[in-house]
């Protein structure tokens, strides 16, 4: 079975001057199925490596492969087709649309994906229902805990069945309480066979992943 995530000797240097080593030439694979925690403090390198998993950013050295597609010569329209395909992502800040109700936030992440509104919606209300949010459909996010919130916007991160769940700090908004429940539904997830990377600086969430890594000073170690 092919790896979500292949990247051989990836780094990226930002140009400068001065130039600077974000990311040293790294070996990362993310088997299919597998929960997999990156830790490291503020100015580590995590939000490169977020990047660059993510798609949002190019290595400037190395190989990446995400499903078994080499995207290092992919075009910047393709790789924006394969995130928006592959990719779900969970924020620490939820960015939900204020005005428009859970459900239609979930269906919005499909909108550039070619699928049709009635599908569209019909996803939203399952993946809300897969994060045991089905009894807020209609409620705007102001009407919603914090906790309530996130789950929405795990849900719209799935709506699309992705291949990669990537979520940065998912629980740093919430208080002990709720990011338990948060922690208990990414659990469940992978449980469920998705495969999740979790990015966070809290040991307490990195102690939940099958395996854990962490990264310092741009340099990744397991």
């Amino acid at each position: 079975m092919t790896a979500v995530v292949t990247m051989g000797a990836v780094g990226l240097t930002y140009p400068g001057p001065p130039s600077v080593r974000a990311l040293l030439p790294t070996d990362f694979v993310v088997e299919r199925g597998e929960y997999v925690t990156i830790m490291g403090p503020s100015g580590s390198g995590k939000s490169t490596f977020l990047n660059i998993l993510g798609l949002l950013d190019r290595p400037t050295e190395g190989t990446f492969a995400l499903d078994g597609i080499d995207v290092s010569s992919l075009r910047e329209r393709q790789r924006a087709a394969l995130r928006a395909n592959r990719i779900g992502f969970v924020f620490q800040a939820f960015h939900l649309m204020p005005y428009r109700t859970a459900t239609e936030n979930v269906a919005l992440a499909q909108l550039y994906s070619g699928v049709p509104l009635a599908k569209r919606m019909a996803n939203a209300r399952a993946a809300l229902d897969r994060v045991g949010m089905s009894h807020r459909a209609d409620a705007l996010p102001k009407t919603l805990s914090g906790g309530e919130r996130q789950r929405v916007a795990i849900a719209r991160a799935l709506a699309h069945g992705p291949s990669l769940l990537l979520c940065d700090e998912p629980t740093g908004n919430l208080d002990t309480t709720t990011s338990g429940s948060i922690l208990e539904l990414l659990d469940e997830l992978h449980a469920a066979e998705m495969t999740l990377v979790v990015i966070t600086h809290d040991p307490q969430v990195a102690a939940r992943g099958q395996r854990k890594v962490t990264i310092r000073d741009g340099m990744l170690d397991e």
